[in-house]
C-alpha cells in the first residue's frame, strides 16, 4: 500500500509541475519586454550555442562524413534525471566547448535502432558513436545496472568519456 500512495503522490507533483508550467507560459507576454526568450531549438536547452542535428539519421550520415564522432543523449523533457543533468551539462563550460567536436543529437523519443538501447530505453543516458557507425558500448559511466546513465554528480566523468571518445578517433582511423 505504501508503494501505491507514493506513486500517486509522484503522479500528482507531476500534474501539479506542469499546471505550473502551463500558468508560466501564460505570464509570457509581460515577460517577453524586459527579457527575449529564445525559440526552442533543436538544443531543447542543451546548448543553445551548439549545432545540434535533427534526426538520428542525419547525425549518423554527418559523423560518417565529417569524421566526427556523434553524441546521442536520450532524454525525457518530464523527466526530473534528464532536467538535472541537461542544467549541469549546459552550465559546464568545458563540455560546451568539447562538444563542439561532435556531432550532437539529443533524443526524446525512442530510434528502432536495438544497438542505441545495449542494456535497456532509460532515460537519461548518453552514447557515443564513431564515424564509422560503430556505438561504442565500451564508452560506460558508473552504474553497472545503467551502463550509459549519468547523474550530475557524474558530469567530470561524462566530460572525460567526451575526451575519451575523441581520443579513440584519432587512435583508430
Amino acid at each position: 500500500a505504501m508503494e501505491k500512495s507514493y506513486i500517486s503522490l509522484f503522479l500528482l507533483l507531476v500534474a501539479i509541475s506542469c499546471v505550473l508550467a502551463k500558468d508560466a507560459g501564460k505570464k509570457d507576454t509581460k515577460e517577453t519586454t524586459a527579457k527575449p526568450k529564445l525559440p526552442q531549438t533543436l538544443s531543447r536547452g542543451w546548448g543553445d550555442q551548439l549545432i545540434w542535428t535533427q534526426t538520428y539519421e542525419e547525425a549518423l550520415f554527418r559523423a560518417k562524413h565529417s569524421q566526427k564522432p556523434l553524441m546521442i543523449i536520450h532524454h525525457l523533457e518530464d523527466c526530473p534525471h534528464s532536467q538535472a543533468l541537461k542544467k549541469v551539462f549546459a552550465e559546464h563550460k568545458d563540455i560546451q566547448k568539447l562538444a563542439e567536436k561532435f556531432i550532437l543529437l539529443n533524443l526524446v523519443y525512442e530510434t528502432t535502432d536495438k544497438n542505441l538501447a545495449p542494456d535497456g530505453q532509460y532515460v537519461p543516458r548518453v552514447l557515443f558513436i564513431d564515424p564509422s557507425l560503430t556505438v561504442r558500448a565500451d564508452i560506460t559511466g558508473r552504474y553497472s545496472n545503467r551502463l550509459y546513465a549519468y547523474e550530475p554528480s557524474d558530469i567530470s566523468l561524462l566530460y572525460s568519456n567526451m575526451q575519451k571518445a575523441l581520443k579513440l578517433l584519432k587512435t583508430e582511423l
